[in-house]
């Protein structure tokens, strides 16, 4: 990005510095969810997690970050509900976010996500999104930035816009993903991912480790951030995600669980440190996002 200040640069790294933001998505979904982001917070690499206000074990997440204050998070603002037997809906009033539900009052699963997209009200969204986040720090826990819940702020500048807005008034950073979005924060002095954001849902479970040894060693100067899904296949999990909606866009147990080896493998350990990767959370981004006004 010619011109424009680097991640690097805004946090004051050298310009070589390698850093990697490891993140666990979809904190608070499920009790086997939970365990393998807990677990790959204080046994692996992640260095932070997205915690969804509106899903059931939402409070055993919190719970945990409550004794670990030091540990980064967002909000991971939600407004799908992916699993078809185990759903989720608004933390508002339902009668004041009905564009972003179903017929059964639950949030539109993915399967409806392009519809979700065309017929989403805008200030519906910043109803749900708001409660959202009051939610969470109703709970006695402090974010650090905001993400969403399958990215529908990559999608509609009017969402993207509306998030960044609740990220300033909140005092948070906030993740992009796109070149374009990442670009508009450099350039207004807020660091973001400049090499963009891997979903390691893409990666197939038996290529995962492999894949993501590669990409560790092979990791750019700046700042890459790394989406992981870090969960324990036990029966809930694998309850959880049995008949999905989309198949392959939720990802499955066995690539939950791959994230999870993945995160808490002495190989990853072992790169990171043999690379000079330096792991950083998304409370460094936030000290500077409060700088810039």
């Amino acid at each position: 990005m010619a011109g424009v200040p680097g991640a690097n640069e805004l946090l004051g790294h050298p310009a070589d510095a390698r850093l990697l933001i490891v993140n666990a998505d979809d904190f608070g979904m499920c009790h086997g969810q939970n365990l393998g982001a807990i677990r790959s917070i204080t046994e692996g690499i992640v260095s932070s997690c997205s915690l969804m206000a509106s899903t059931p074990w939402c409070l055993h997440a919190a719970a945990f970050l409550r004794r670990h204050p030091e540990v980064s998070f967002a909000v991971h603002l939600t407004v799908v509900s992916e699993y078809r037997h185990y759903r989720w809906g608004p933390l508002a009033p339902p009668a004041e976010v009905s564009s972003l539900l179903d017929e059964s009052g639950y949030f539109f699963g993915d399967d409806r996500f392009e519809h979700l997209l065309a017929t989403a009200d805008i200030a519906e969204l910043e109803t749900e999104f708001r409660a959202q986040i009051e939610a969470v720090r109703s709970l006695g826990i402090q974010p650090t930035h905001l993400d969403t819940h399958y990215g529908p702020h990559e999608f509609r500048d009017d969402i993207f816009d509306l998030v960044f807005r609740l990220a300033r008034e909140y005092g948070l950073a906030m993740r992009a993903g796109s070149p374009h979005l990442v670009r508009s924060l450099l350039e207004q002095g807020l660091p973001a991912a400049e090499h963009g954001v891997l979903d390691s849902g893409r990666i197939p479970p038996e290529q995962k480790v492999a894949a993501l040894a590669t990409k560790l060693r092979e990791l750019p100067a700046g700042l890459s951030e790394w989406a992981l899904h870090p969960g324990i296949a036990t029966d809930e999990l694998r309850a959880v995600m049995a008949d999905p909606r989309v198949p392959g866009v939720t990802g499955t147990p066995e690539g939950r669980q791959s994230d999870f080896d993945v995160a808490v493998s002495a190989e990853a350990a072992r790169i990171v440190d043999e690379e000079g990767i330096q792991i950083i959370g998304y409370r460094e981004l936030q000290r500077v996002w409060r700088a810039v006004n």
